[in-house]
């Protein structure tokens, strides 16, 4: 699915909510059909936050891997340089 289609959640508010209702079913106060709903709420937030967290992950990973091919040939030789010095 492409952002255009679905909106993006509030990963806070998300597992804030995830959070109580998993209290909520913990505490085996709700009546069968309530801890149902709940619970197919919590499985709905669940999964939208791993959505969102796994996006935010692959956005991160593009950012990373645009910086390193923003560092030229002889930064990175350095680098690698300094990277076998600190095995020896």
């Amino acid at each position: 699915m492409t952002e255009s289609r679905r909106p993006r959640i509030d990963l806070e508010k998300s597992l804030a909510e995830l959070e109580e209702i998993v209290e909520q079913l913990e505490s085996g106060d709700l009546p069968l059909e309530k801890s149902l709903k709940q619970f197919e709420r919590g499985v709905r937030l669940s999964r939208e936050c791993q959505s969102a967290l796994k996006e935010a992950e692959q956005r991160v990973q593009v950012l990373m891997d645009s910086e390193l091919k923003d560092i030229d040939a002889e930064t990175l030789a350095a680098l690698d340089g300094e990277a076998d010095e600190e095995e020896t």
